[in-house]
C-alpha cells in the first residue's frame, strides 16, 4: 500500500512539473512597440542573469523588450542591493511589483 501511495505522489509531482513547463514555454502574444516604449518610460524592470522568470518576462515582450528600462542585478549589484527582494521586479510610481507581469497588467499600472 505504501508503494502505491509513493507512485501516486510521484505521478502528481511529475504532472505539476510538466504543466508548469508547458505554461512557461507557451507562446506569448507580443506587445506593440508603442506600448513597450510607454511601459519602458514609466517603469524600471530589475532582472538577473540566470533568472528563468526574467526570461519569461522577456519572452512576453519579444523584440520590443529593448524598449524597456532594464537593470540587470547580476551586472550591477549595487543598483539592486537593498532595493529589491527578488527578480523580476517592476518599479512603477515608487511601488514594487514582484514577479512576471502581463502586458495588460503593466498597461493598467503604468497608464499606457
Amino acid at each position: 500500500m505504501a508503494r502505491k501511495k509513493r507512485w501516486v505522489t510521484y505521478a502528481v509531482v511529475f504532472a505539476v512539473v510538466l504543466i508548469s513547463i508547458i505554461i512557461i514555454n507557451r507562446p506569448h502574444p507580443q506587445t506593440s512597440e508603442d506600448v513597450a516604449k510607454c511601459i519602458g518610460e514609466n517603469s524600471i524592470l530589475y532582472t538577473q542573469y540566470g533568472c528563468h522568470a526574467c526570461e519569461t518576462q522577456e519572452k512576453i515582450f519579444g523584440d520590443n523588450y529593448e524598449h524597456l528600462n532594464v537593470i540587470d542585478c547580476f551586472e550591477d549589484q549595487s543598483a539592486c542591493l537593498g532595493k529589491i527582494r527578488g527578480t523580476p521586479t517592476w518599479i512603477i510610481d515608487g511601488e514594487q511589483y514582484l514577479g512576471v507581469r502581463s502586458i495588460e497588467e503593466l498597461k493598467n499600472i503604468t497608464g499606457c
